[in-house]
């Protein structure tokens, strides 16, 4: 039987992901909280992110930001996460 989690992005129960996605405490908390479909609607939304703000997943600077943007995607915390200015949901510039 597949793991559950109440998932922080859905606002529902939803199959979990297999292992953390991300090291550490805040990786935990990623895996405890988010389903697999959470993680795949922010792996879209970090494409976005990294695509408009010309951020390197090589570069500790962007990585910084890029976790800011994961604590506002899935908990809500800090000014980050949101689609970046003049985006809608479900892609592409307006």
């Amino acid at each position: 039987m597949a793991r559950t989690v109440q998932c922080v992005v859905l606002k529902r129960e939803a199959e979990g992901m297999e292992k953390p996605p991300h090291p550490g405490e805040f990786g935990q908390r990623i895996f405890d909280n988010v389903s697999r479909e959470g993680w795949k609607q922010w792996l879209e939304r970090v494409t976005t992110i990294i695509n408009e703000n010309g951020l390197s997943t090589a570069d500790p600077q962007s990585l910084e930001l890029i976790e800011k943007h994961m604590l506002g995607f899935f908990f809500g915390e800090g000014d980050y996460g949101q689609l970046p200015a003049g985006f809608q949901q479900g892609g592409g510039k307006k």
